[in-house]
């Protein structure tokens, strides 16, 4: 066993490369980081030279993922990664962490001048927050092997299609399918991340044990009603489609909080073409996502709450449209790895909570190719997607600290 990790120097330096790459942005004023642009090379430029310093051999995909490898005494590899792209007005941790983590990781043993039984990628994906192109998950799907080539002409709001994006990135298109991992060659990934919700904190432990990443179902919905004057038109012979949405919004809200926890909804974008204060609303399209750790109570939901829109619109003689845009399914986490990252935890002095993260992930696509895992750590306010985003260094250290110990004791 490698010598003791020293949780506040891995804290702090976590913490001054996570500033380091939260400066590099296409905004002076706020954090945008968008895949195959200029920031992204220059992030991507960034960790590929803290990979060198830690002794890992650098390469990159066709996509623009960063990959550091660092052999072991077999060809198995155990896969550490997460994301370097951001939202507009985002936060410096969601993503860069869980990569920061792995290269810290691999440095330690690299000092200690220890060899593992294993050899280990440290992974930078490009595209798991989609704010760019109107997809998401394009570097781990090549990474997994699942990359479907139709993505390639999708295009971002400038008309730049993801091929074209991938040429002036300097990288070919044609070499997408050499992204893919060997089938047997990746035993294993795992993910640390922030956890982007309020648990940890609200419980007082700094780690968490992922168990799923949520499945997710969007539904675009749509209603068609009549405008008219707001003065002239009496209340019972309006079909104001405005008030058909918002009794929608309210129907999510009541249902998802009738599981229980089980299912979150949410209406995050409401549409009204034509909006003017004195006229009844005759269009509104309205989004609603709707998330859960079990597919079976995701899909109940669903299918509920379609039937009961359907009767809203009925009611209100509204015409209406619903389109299932995204469905996608609960991902589970290898047991066996979750008990490694839960041992780890508890090496550390942590109690490691089980936690569902209704968050995507790159381990959605990853879990395509092997078992994945996930170590959640704690963020200030549950707040995420945001420039108030923050995590500690000391919390910091302990996720990297926990890291170093499973990947001493997994079994791979």
């Amino acid at each position: 066993m490698s010598n003791a990790p020293d949780v506040k120097l891995l804290g702090e330096r976590a913490d001054t490369m996570i500033r380091t790459l939260g400066s590099i942005s296409a905004e002076p004023n706020r954090l945008f980081r968008a895949f195959l642009t200029p920031e992204h090379r220059k992030a991507a430029d960034l960790v590929a030279k803290w990979m060198r310093a830690a002794k890992l051999d650098v390469s990159e995909d066709a996509l623009g993922t960063v990959r550091g490898h660092w052999a072991g005494e077999s060809k198995k590899r155990l896969l550490i990664g997460s994301h370097i792209d951001t939202v507009i007005d985002g936060g410096m941790f969601d993503g860069p962490f869980g990569v920061i983590a792995g290269i810290l990781a691999v440095d330690h043993f690299t000092q200690a001048g220890r060899k593992l039984p294993f050899g280990i990628d440290v992974l930078a994906f490009g595209d798991e927050e989609g704010s760019r192109f109107p997809t998401t998950l394009t570097s781990s799907m090549a990474c997994a092997g699942t990359f479907d080539n139709a993505r390639l002409d999708m295009a971002d709001k400038e008309g730049v299609t993801l091929r074209d994006a991938i040429v002036a990135y300097g990288k070919d298109p044609a070499a997408l399918a050499e992204a893919a991992y060997k089938r047997g060659e990746a035993a294993a990934y795992v993910e640390v991340h922030i956890e982007q919700g309020p648990v940890l904190e609200y419980k007082k432990q700094p780690l968490g044990v992922v168990t799923s990443i949520a499945g997710q179902s969007y539904l675009n919905v749509e209603f068609l009603g009549e405008a008219g004057h707001a003065g002239t038109v009496p209340m019972m012979l309006r079909r104001d489609a405005l008030a058909g949405g918002a009794e929608v919004i309210l129907l999510a809200e009541k249902m998802a909080r009738d599981t229980k926890g089980d299912v979150v909804a949410t209406v995050g974008q409401l549409r009204i073409p034509s909006a003017a204060s004195n006229v009844i609303a005759g269009n509104v399209a309205l989004v609603v996502d709707i998330r859960s750790g079990s597919n079976a109570a995701r899909q109940q939901f669903v299918d509920t709450f379609k039937t009961e829109i359907r009767a809203i619109a009925k009611r209100r003689e509204l015409g209406l449209t619903i389109t299932q845009t995204r469905d996608v399914a609960t991902t589970p986490c290898d047991q066996s790895l979750q008990d490694g990252i839960a041992a780890a935890i508890r090496s550390v002095g942590g109690e490691p909570l089980e936690l569902s993260s209704g968050a995507g992930h790159d381990g959605t696509a990853m879990a395509k190719l092997c078992p994945i895992a996930m170590m959640f750590v704690r963020c200030r306010g549950g707040i995420s997607h945001n420039p108030a985003e923050y995590t500690s260094p000391s919390d910091m250290g302990l996720a990297v600290a926990a890291l170093i110990r499973f990947i001493e004791t997994v079994k791979l």
